[in-house]
């Protein structure tokens, strides 16, 4: 039996990246997925995702629109009976020096990142209130954890999904609720592609990946067990708290001297 066995999921970001490797490590341990997503419905590479888990789908929408974001939460409920868990993948990068960042680039950073992820647990919790039952694994990152260069909105929308995750986990434990967070690293994904990839962030992009202490950019599934891991039963006495889910880069600092100990 899989660890998600007779599980309905409701995973924002679904498409693409990590919210694509969550549906598909979803459905391999048995669960059903209704994917959202702003990037259209039924493409083959969802199909391919969930191919063994009858039942999922996936809709179009965005996380700002709350109507968009409450009826297919709702779809989704009557389609498949429930909601058992959510998972908050949707979201996207931006920011940079704050006297350069234009207000309408800092609400689309904030609103996705951050709103999106509050409409989302807002409506898929009375579902979970009415049968006191129900895990929601939100995404943030380890730059919600501590600042980086140039971060200002993405930053501040991250660590606002960790502290909002920390509240929902207070105000709904004792109705049999788990919340949780996982903080990703830096993982090879198409939105990490459209920045790394730019010819100035070249030498960047090799310091960043040091940064790590494993020296690589992790794997979406990597951080799709980890998000697995907070959604089942094995975690049942878990919530409240953040996992980085990022090759060591939280650990500390590299400055070659394991290079001089003939460690690298």
């Amino acid at each position: 039996m899989g660890r998600l066995e007779g599980k309905v999921a409701f995973v924002t970001g679904a498409a693409s990246g990590i919210g694509s490797a969550t549906a598909r490590v979803f459905a391999r341990e048995g669960a059903t997925v209704a994917g959202f997503d702003v990037n259209g419905t039924g493409d083959e590479d969802w199909k391919a995702a969930v191919q063994n888990a009858p039942g999922s789908f996936l809709v179009a929408g965005d996380v700002r629109d709350e109507g968009v974001v409450r009826d297919s939460v709702a779809q989704a409920s009557a389609k498949l009976g429930r909601v058992d868990i959510a998972v908050n993948a949707a979201g996207v990068a931006g920011g940079g020096p704050v006297h350069l960042v234009d207000g309408d680039e800092w609400d689309r950073v904030v609103d996705i990142n951050l709103k999106g992820t509050f409409l989302v647990c807002k409506h898929v919790l009375p579902g979970m209130l009415e049968r006191k039952s129900g895990s929601i694994v939100n995404i943030a990152s380890i730059e919600g954890l501590q600042g980086s260069e140039g971060g200002s909105a993405y930053n501040a929308s991250k660590g606002g999904v960790v502290l909002l995750g920390k509240n929902l986990a207070m105000d709904y434990a004792k109705q049999g609720i788990r919340v949780n967070t996982i903080c990703p690293g830096f993982i090879d994904t198409p939105l990490l592609r459209t920045v790394m990839e730019m010819e100035m962030m070249s030498e960047v992009r090799e310091r960043i990946k040091y940064a790590h202490q494993l020296g690589r950019f992790g794997r979406p599934e990597e951080v799709a067990n980890g998000i697995l891991f907070f959604a089942s039963d094995e975690a049942s006495f878990v919530t409240g708290q953040e996992l980085a889910v990022d090759g060591g880069f939280m650990a500390g600092h590299r400055f070659g001297i394991t290079a001089l100990m003939g460690l690298e």
